[in-house]
């Protein structure tokens, strides 16, 4: 979905009246900065179509950051339900807003299924572990992260459960999974691929 633009408060209202989850970006055409963080929005907006996106320029729409109280741009305003939620300002790198976009995505499909219990043990340096991260949020897996080169005895427990050292490790309600079994993975999280 693209960014969408509002030319008032009231059009802004109207538009984002009914949306669960939803983003205003308001800056200063022609600010380097904000012209840093209207680009890198617009940029991961396109890839995405469940979360919308609206934006103003604060020199032609005078009405809305008065009543959101925003006196520096840019400024990223996150909303829920219509009701203001939470701000980002300034320009943030790509990775940044799609993170964001990613998370209330996440946190949206999560809602809609009872969740596991899920323990996810890797370490940072793993590429397979991020692979498998990156695969149960793009699944909308609740699950928490446990970095065993940092915690000793967490590395002991995951040895305990499954006798095995090497990572990543899934616990999935007390049932281990060595390494990236996509396949064990769907049918334990009952992901179904499309």
């Amino acid at each position: 979905m693209a960014v969408e633009s509002v030319n008032s408060l009231a059009d802004f209202k109207k538009k984002n009246d009914g949306v669960s989850r939803s983003y205003l970006l308001l800056y200063k055409g022609g600010s380097e900065q904000s012209e840093c963080a209207r680009r890198n929005v617009e940029a991961v907006a396109g890839k995405n179509d469940e979360v919308k996106i609206f934006s103003a320029d604060v020199q032609e729409v005078r009405d809305i950051h008065g009543n959101y109280h925003i006196t520096t741009v840019p400024a990223l305003i996150e909303f829920e339900m219509g009701e203001y939620r939470n701000i980002f300002k300034g320009c943030h790198q790509k990775d940044f807003y799609q993170t964001l976009l990613d998370h209330i995505i996440f946190e949206a499909r999560a809602a809609e299924r009872p969740q596991k219990n899920v323990t996810v043990y890797t370490t940072p340096s793993c590429p397979w572990c991020t692979t498998l991260k990156t695969y149960l949020r793009k699944n909308g897996i609740r699950f928490t992260d446990v970095d065993v080169s940092r915690d000793q005895q967490a590395a002991q427990d995951m040895v305990r459960k499954s006798g095995q050292q090497g990572v990543p490790q899934t616990d999935i309600n007390g049932q281990m999974i060595i390494g990236f079994d996509q396949k064990k993975l769907n049918q334990l999280l009952e992901i179904k691929m499309n």
